[in-house]
């Protein structure tokens, strides 16, 4: 028996969900990781931690406070009320927003410890060219940090495939704006409809232990081309 169409909606949404969230992770993690790699300010530790925070802090918790944050009373819901936005929790973009912060150091820390394992001297060799700052960061910096790159990308899209408490919390259960797979899953659950929930629990299965051997298979392969 196939997939039924609200299961093929939720894959859907997983994968807008996805997408969306690791170009802004690739976009908001680099910087935040090259800060991490250069800085010695004394800020560098609690920022690491707070990045690194999502990934011992239980789904429900930091769902919580990001309910809390995006709500009514909450901070950055009376700023995007005041700008017209309206409330984020239970929507498309909330649900963006909310992954964003569960799947950070998902992107920070691989890139972050290719950066520190680089070393100075490439940046040396930059500046006595007379290079830029920014042009050593997109000509030398980002080359040389390739692995770590594609590390954070594929580990940042799959664990946010994966979501499950942060994405209920914050997003609720609304078929075709927050009800991604991991949620119809337990939806199918809930109603004892197993068999339709262990096929589309397989196709994330399968979907995971392929991300997982292209990174290993990639990563094996840079090894070799370095050794």
């Amino acid at each position: 028996m196939p997939l039924t169409a609200s299961d093929l909606q939720a894959i859907w949404l997983t994968f807008q969900v996805a997408t969306l969230t690791t170009v802004i992770l690739a976009l908001i993690g680099t910087p935040i990781a090259w800060w991490l790699a250069r800085t010695r300010s004394w800020l560098k530790t609690p920022v690491a931690t707070v990045v690194a925070l999502p990934i011992v802090l239980p789904p429900s918790v930091l769902g919580f406070y990001l309910l809390v944050a995006m709500g009514p009373n909450g901070p950055v819901g009376q700023w995007t009320q005041a700008l017209g936005l309206g409330l984020l929790p239970f929507s498309f973009t909330g649900l963006v927003v909310a992954s964003v912060f569960y799947s950070l150091p998902f992107m920070v820390q691989p890139v972050h410890n290719a950066m520190e394992a680089m070393g100075s001297r490439p940046l040396e060799v930059a500046a006595s060219l007379r290079a830029s700052p920014l042009d050593t960061f997109f000509n030398v910096v980002l080359p040389l940090c390739r692995p770590g790159l594609v590390t954070g990308t594929i580990m940042s899209f799959a664990h946010t495939v994966g979501e499950f408490g942060v994405v209920l919390m914050v997003g609720g259960n609304i078929p075709g704006e927050t009800r991604v797979a991991s949620v119809q899953i337990y939806d199918h659950v809930e109603a004892l409809e197993y068999g339709d929930a262990h096929r589309l629990a397989a196709v994330l299965l399968v979907f995971s232990f392929a991300v997982l051997l292209a990174l290993q298979l990639y990563n094996a392969r840079h090894r070799r081309s370095v050794s």
